[in-house]
């Protein structure tokens, strides 16, 4: 057997991205309520255009979703069918506490995620929790510029004293920061941050991520202080980035790609700056901004294990024209040769999973824990709604057996895999509905239009059959 008979098995939705209900019982707008869909989205959710209210021009799809604020319980016993032992989900920071900087929590927001919990134990599913997930309230930024303050942290704190004493005995698992590098590449959606003319962008987004960073070491010994039984993780958007060519100065930009996300995995994780980000920074002239205890909290207050997402991996250059960059992601990447690409040109590559799951633990040596791997696509349902999704399948399937080599051959210490995602949603990315993950389809498409209907595709039963088999049988 590959995997610990108490491997957890899941999938991982994001709130901003199944939710809904962006203003009932008391919700505050959250930045990603601001977020568009169509050409402007990625100005707004890079920083560099300022929308921090909704307009009559734009389509905001987290407002609706798919309703999950609405079909919690229904959805839930769908992936108890299935067989899940985890769901990874996130809290929406201003269901709880809408403004962010109150006092008192809005007691229907925790109420809500309470009923969540218990719905899932009720199931024997256990939660694993993101703190934030690309989620900071709107008034926040409006106020105090999100994460470029340093108040923030007291605010996050507030935030989590509120949780780990509210949900004690329902949640152990808990992440701090989702994919928390993507402040270099998508600065507004996560960390609140949009840039004025003129600023030392680089400057502020890593004394943003510093403060971040703080926080989370904050936040990991309050977890262990309110309950011992908590385990707390770290999150990132993971990729092992390829040299081009064997030529030396691809080596040393692959090397360099690489670095820009395990930064913050560093101090994370070892509990302090590494000397190449230090190096780095003085060069660019960046000044991190630190209180006297900053680098004691760092130090002292390590995760418990590293998670991360892994879709594809990374290809590197030193001379990286504009015409070599694959588009559809995030990241910057040349285009590799040897791979297929997903229809969002999101490169497709299984032993890229195995190598990052050995850089990563070769690295850090703790508990690793997969919280994102799929394929988004457009699926194609019959009159009932079924999709064939064969595709899905087998780019799961071929993942899987990656992780088992990793696990059965190289030794990787692995605790659990959830999906992206179980149940179609909201693209971070795109804001697209056509852009679908899961074994779940939702009727309803990239304007709004559609009944919400569930209907399980044909993936959601050879998850089923995966997880029965702890990973052993993937046929199809």
């Amino acid at each position: 057997m590959a995997f610990k008979k108490d491997f957890l098995w899941g999938g991982a939705t994001a709130a901003n991205q199944c939710e809904g209900g962006f203003d009932e019982d008391g919700r505050g707008l959250a930045n990603v309520d601001v977020c568009p869909t169509g050409e402007d989205r990625t100005k707004v959710i890079t920083g560099k255009m300022k929308m921090y209210e909704c307009d009559e021009n734009h389509f905001y799809p987290s407002h609706k979703a798919i309703d999950m604020y609405h079909h919690y319980k229904d959805d839930i016993k769908l992936f108890a069918e299935m067989g899940f032992k985890v769901y990874r989900m996130s809290l929406a920071w201003s269901r709880i506490f809408p403004n962010g900087d109150e006092k008192e929590p809005n007691e229907k927001g925790l109420a809500f995620y309470e009923d969540v919990f218990k719905t899932c134990k009720m199931y024997n599913i256990e939660p694993l929790v993101t703190i934030t997930h690309f989620d900071c309230p709107m008034h926040l930024i409006k106020e105090y510029g999100g994460w470029r303050n340093r108040k923030m942290i007291d605010f996050y704190m507030h935030y989590c004293e509120t949780i780990f004493k509210r949900y004690k005995g329902l949640v152990k698992y808990w992440l701090t920061f989702n994919e928390i590098n993507m402040i270099l590449e998508a600065p507004f959606m996560g960390a609140g941050i949009c840039f004025e003319e003129g600023e030392n962008q680089k400057q502020i987004k890593y004394q943003a991520a510093h403060h971040e960073l703080v926080a989370s070491a904050m936040a990991t010994k309050l977890a262990h202080s309110i309950d011992k039984e908590n385990k707390v993780g770290c999150m990132f958007a993971a990729g092992s980035a390829y040299p081009y060519t064997c030529k030396p100065e691809d080596v040393l930009e692959a090397l360099k790609m690489d670095r820009e996300s395990y930064f913050f995995i560093d101090v994370q994780s070892r509990g302090y700056y590494p000397s190449y980000a230090l190096k780095e920074m003085e060069r660019m002239g960046i000044n991190i901004v630190k209180d006297e205890l900053d680098d004691d909290i760092l130090k002292n207050n390590t995760v418990d294990f590293i998670s991360f997402s892994y879709y594809n991996s990374r290809c590197a250059a030193k001379n990286m024209s504009e015409d070599d960059i694959i588009s559809g992601n995030i990241f910057k990447s040349v285009k590799n040769p040897y791979l297929q690409y997903s229809q969002w040109g999101w490169a497709i590559d299984p032993l890229g999973f195995r190598i990052t799951l050995n850089q990563i633990y070769d690295r850090y040596q703790k508990p690793l824990f997969v919280v994102e791997n799929g394929l988004g696509a457009v699926d194609i349902p019959n009159e009932e709604g079924y999709v064939e999704d064969d595709y899905r399948i087998e780019y799961l399937s071929e993942h899987i057996k990656a992780m088992k080599d990793a696990v059965t051959i190289d030794g990787v210490d692995l605790m659990g895999y959830t999906m992206w995602t179980p149940i179609d949603l909201v693209s971070a990315g795109t804001g697209e509905m056509k852009k679908r993950y899961g074994f779940i389809y939702v009727d309803r498409d990239n304007e709004g239009n559609g009944t919400l209907k569930r209907t399980k595709k044909k993936s959601f039963y050879w998850y089923k059959k995966v997880i029965e088999s702890n990973g052993e049988d993937l046929s199809y």
